[in-house]
């Protein structure tokens, strides 16, 4: 099956076809870095690490640019509140996304630039427009003339006339248009600035992500992305800029990720349900938070509940509980990079996700074929002639899951790191645990239900949960 991607450009699933044999480019727009990162940004993070892991295994020769927005009007703000230097607030905030994103096992991307080291791009990139007649300077802020691009609204299906109609904008009467969106800003006094034919002033957003992703992938790439909510007017203002400067289509594919809601409702800080990623793994697992943005299509909203992270808990729990077997079992050294072309999941798995990176679909093949094979682990006879071509579907779904950033622990460190979490990050004495568990195995089987009973209430009261099954006991901590 050929991979068919959806783009929002067109408003259709179309097949992948690069723009050139030998490299696809794919920018998505980063975070503004001026506070610490929440779970909206998790699934973007995670939705375009997979797109760009299942790119790089289809063999696609890939260039990820994932920009920071290291100047902004939030970023000063921050920035007085504290009584620090505005780089400060940036740097602070850059580490603490690398430490969150490391933690959610996302790769980092190829490039990975800062709009206040292209400032140079961003200028002539404005004096390109201005020169084109598409942008023009007033009193030292330069604004892109809207209406000088025909195509505006294109990505987004807005009308420009129903946009003027309606829009919400103070009225600045040095403006052309109230649609006109500012390319650089004059700095108020106490700001940061960049000296620029204009006068000294610093970027406006939108210009950064045309001029970055030009420089990295050239006025013509593969792939751009980012959340919904940037189709417009970012990233409808970027083709305009893009598109108006170059005269080249900018972009061959959009492709955006849908919202997160908390309980059904859009998350904001005034209703009180803003999580941010570092609140979340306090809490639960970070395989854990990664699976549940999984479980839907990329493109669709996801309702965010506790009661949705504890279901995935145990889904996740399931498959490790497979992967600690295979290594004391079957002689399991490490999950290999790839699926074997033979494994019964690689064609389902390829097959969802090459249908527009469906992970939603994937994910309910992989857990049919987990069922499968905690069946047959059940009911195959030591001596079977069928455990090599288990090994082989047990190893290749394992593989899969890598492949969406999956099972990159241990099956013990896995193990240990929930048990922590479960407990407040008190240590758990795992020997102790295991020697009462073999002691009351041992009571069991002597028939002395006594000290049975009195092991288990010692286990009980560690906070251990027992599960007594066909191939042992299983505990876990409450």
């Amino acid at each position: 099956m050929t991979l068919r991607v959806f783009n929002t450009l067109t408003g259709q699933k179309e097949p992948f076809q690069p723009i050139r044999e030998d490299s696809v480019g794919m920018y998505v727009c980063g975070v503004t870095v001026y506070d610490l990162c929440h779970i909206g940004h998790a699934r973007s993070a995670i939705v375009f690490d997979i797109i760009y892991r299942y790119l790089k295994y289809k063999g696609y020769p890939v260039t990820y640019v994932r920009n920071f927005t290291d100047i902004d009007d939030k970023i000063i703000k921050r920035a007085n509140e504290e009584s620090i230097d505005w780089q400060e607030v940036t740097e602070k905030y850059i580490a603490a996304f690398y430490e969150d994103m490391d933690r959610l096992n996302i790769l980092r991307p190829d490039v990975e630039p800062k709009a206040t080291d292209h400032i140079q791009e961003m200028l002539d990139l404005i004096a390109g427009l201005i020169e084109k007649d598409r942008a023009y300077e007033v009193d030292s802020d330069v604004y892109y003339a809207v209406r000088t691009f025909a195509e505006y609204g294109k990505l987004s299906g807005k009308n420009v006339d129903d946009l003027r109609s309606g829009a919400r904008v103070e009225v600045d009467e040095r403006k052309r248009d109230p649609l006109d969106f500012a390319l650089w800003k004059k700095s108020k006094e106490g700001e940061p600035f960049w000296d620029s034919p204009w006068g000294k002033g610093r970027p406006g957003w939108h210009i950064e992500c045309s001029a970055m992703s030009e420089k990295y992938l050239g006025p013509y790439f593969d792939i751009h992305g980012g959340g919904k909510d940037l189709t417009f007017p970012h990233h409808e203002n970027e083709i305009a800029q893009s598109c108006g400067c170059s005269g080249e289509p900018f972009v061959k594919y959009w492709m955006h990720n849908g919202f997160v809601n908390i309980n059904q409702e859009k998350m904001s800080k005034s209703l009180g349900n803003f999580f941010t990623i570092r609140d979340l793994l306090e809490k639960f697992h970070p395989e854990v938070l990664r699976l549940f943005l999984l479980t839907n299509h990329y493109r669709g909203p996801i309702d965010f509940a506790d009661s949705y992270l504890k279901e995935t808990v145990k889904m996740l729990d399931r498959f490790y509980e497979l992967y600690g077997w295979m290594a004391d079992n079957r002689q399991l050294k490490a999950i290999p990079a790839e699926p074997s072309a033979s494994a019964k999941i690689k064609k389902l798995f390829d097959e969802a996700m090459d249908d527009d990176f469906n992970s939603a679909q994937a994910l309910g093949h992989m857990n049919e074929e987990l069922r499968r094979l905690n069946k047959l682990r059940t009911e195959l006879p030591t001596d079977s002639s069928e455990w090599s071509a288990f090994d082989r579907d047990a190893e290749g779904l394992l593989s899969v899951g890598h492949l969406l950033g999956l099972f990159h622990r241990s099956a013990v460190i896995f193990r240990e790191e929930s048990m922590a979490l479960k407990t407040g990050g008190q240590e758990i004495d795992v020997d102790k645990i295991e020697s009462l568990i073999n002691g009351r195995k041992v009571a069991r089987e002597t028939k002395d239900w006594s000290e049975a009973d009195r092991l288990r209430d010692e286990l009980s009261a560690l906070g251990v949960v027992l599960e007594d099954t066909p191939k042992g006991t299983v505990w876990t901590i409450k």
